[in-house]
Formats: structure tokens, C-alpha cells, sequence
């Protein structure tokens, strides 16, 4: 095993869903992991899961950043204003909800 410390972060938001608070269409999921595999292309994370609880994205990276770094919130900002965007689009319930801000402010808990 390596010596390289392994940072697991997992971000969740709500950026938009069918019938009211239920659940988040596949086209978002698909938009968020064409984000966060750019990232692990451009060595921003090692690796990645998108998934959903509800209508909640949860975005799970692993990297070697350590905690809080910038770039990783940083990428997920972008996947959650990709997928925000992509909602607003199909005219989703609550799209973009919990993207209070129009720039990322280097931390996603700064939301």
C-alpha cells in the first residue's frame, strides 16, 4: 500500500427533480459524471460515484487534496451548475434550489 493519504469527500445537493421532491432523472446523474470524469481525467480526483438519495445528488471523490480543497469543491460546484442548468432545461421541479449563489466562493458549504 501506498504512503499517499486517500481523502474520501461526498457533496450532496438538490438541484432539481420529477414530481416534487422525489427523485433525480437519470440526464443529471449523466450530466454530473461527465463533470467529475473530466476531473479524474485532469487529475483534480482519483476516482468517483454519482449517485441519489431522493432528490438529492450525492457526489462521492476520492483524492489526495485533503480536506476541504478548492478544486474538488470547485469541480463539484460545476457538476452541480451543469446539472442545475440541465434541469432548468427540462423544466424540472426546483431546479437549481440549492445553488443559492451564482459563483462558487471556494467551498460548497459556502452555498
Amino acid at each position: 500500500m501506498g504512503g499517499d493519504k486517500v481523502t474520501l469527500s461526498i457533496i450532496k445537493a438538490d438541484v432539481g427533480s420529477l414530481a416534487g421532491h422525489h427523485v433525480v432523472p437519470p440526464k443529471l446523474l449523466e450530466v454530473c459524471r461527465g463533470v467529475l470524469e473530466e476531473g479524474k481525467k485532469n487529475g483534480v480526483i482519483a476516482d468517483y460515484y454519482v449517485t441519489n438519495c431522493g432528490d438529492d445528488i450525492e457526489l462521492i471523490m476520492t483524492h489526495h487534496n485533503g480536506e476541504n480543497d478548492e478544486n474538488v469543491h470547485g469541480l463539484a460546484w460545476e457538476a452541480f451548475k451543469k446539472a442545475a442548468d440541465t434541469a432548468r432545461e427540462l423544466h424540472l421541479y426546483g431546479a437549481g434550489q440549492d445553488l443559492l449563489k451564482e459563483a462558487f466562493s471556494g467551498n460548497v458549504r459556502g452555498m
